[in-house]
């Protein structure tokens, strides 16, 4: 009675042992231990890094133009004398947290149309397998440039774009996990006892698919990060003076023989952003399917 009232009951001492079994994975692989570290960095950065900053990231000092880094201007200044700490830690929010979230919602949306697609079956599923047919035939950058094109040049209609591409490949892989699950034998126990398709759905086909969603969610993470940065790039994602990452290294593009360090220093962040969340997504596919490990 007093271990459960101090929280030390039995469903706790679970999750603490499931918790050093997945920890002590982590130790054991390094590239995993390495993407962890990337990403918690990365992910604290973006919280905490604007309050580190010593100037506004839109504070004008033309004075300052295109000043080297140094003391006063860590990673230097843009053309305007803006910080360039300062630009790429408030722009680290819009191109961290936003991927994360939206690849947070092509997770749950993918797995409740997958998933009843599945579990319903007949025409239902067919009508949603054809239109994921049809997405998944025309490339994804020129699906994504056109839908981000006819939104308008935003960073938010950027995201919608990204989404709306990204949205099939977790449809499909949520179906095609669904109609393995149907003929497992709690879940016909559950059909014939009369459970709706809303309660599989929820109690016995999201539950199964949490893990391998997310082994596919910290995997594209990565894409959908270089993939909104490359709309700021062409000019379809975040626009000025927004410190986005990708638009920042399209600005520093211009700069490139007299400032170095205006697309050095966003284009390191993206690439350690994609370096990783890859290698956090593959310890995670390796630690929940080891299979995929041993076939390497």
């Amino acid at each position: 009675m007093a271990c459960s009232i101090l929280g030390f009951g039995p469903e706790h001492e679970h999750e603490r042992a499931h918790m050093s079994r997945i920890l002590a994975a982590l130790r054991a692989d390094r590239a995993g231990a390495t993407g962890f570290a990337i990403v918690a960095f990365l992910l604290m950065f973006a919280l905490i890094g604007p309050l580190m900053t010593r100037h506004a990231p839109d504070a004008i000092a033309l004075a300052d133009r295109l000043q080297a880094p140094g003391w006063q201007h860590w990673m230097g200044t843009d053309e305007l004398g803006r910080d360039l700490f300062s630009r790429i830690a408030h722009g680290a929010r819009p191109s961290l947290l936003a991927a994360i979230v939206i690849v947070a919602a092509t997770i749950f949306i993918g797995t409740l149309i997958g998933g009843l697609a599945g579990i319903i079956g007949g025409w239902a599923e067919t009508i949603v397998m054809r239109i994921v047919d049809v997405m998944l035939a025309v490339p994804p950058l020129v699906l994504t440039m056109a839908l981000a094109a006819a939104l308008g040049p935003s960073l938010i209609n950027a995201l919608i774009a990204l989404l709306v591409v990204r949205l099939p490949f977790f449809v499909r892989l949520a179906r095609g996990q669904t109609i393995g699950l149907m003929t497992r034998g709690y879940v016909e126990a559950a059909m014939l006892a009369g459970a709706g398709r809303l309660y599989l759905l929820r109690h016995h086909v999201a539950p199964n698919l949490a893990g391998i969603m997310l082994i596919q969610g910290l995997s594209d993470i990565a894409g959908v990060i270089l993939a909104a940065a490359a709309l700021g790039f062409i000019g379809l994602g975040a626009q000025p003076p927004s410190p986005e990452w990708g638009a920042l290294v399209a600005t520093g593009r211009s700069f490139a023989l007299d400032a170095w360090w205006y697309g050095v220093f966003p284009g390191a962040a993206l690439l350690l952003s994609a370096i990783g969340f890859n290698l956090l997504g593959d310890w995670a596919r390796d630690l929940l399917d080891p299979r995929t490990g041993d076939a390497a």
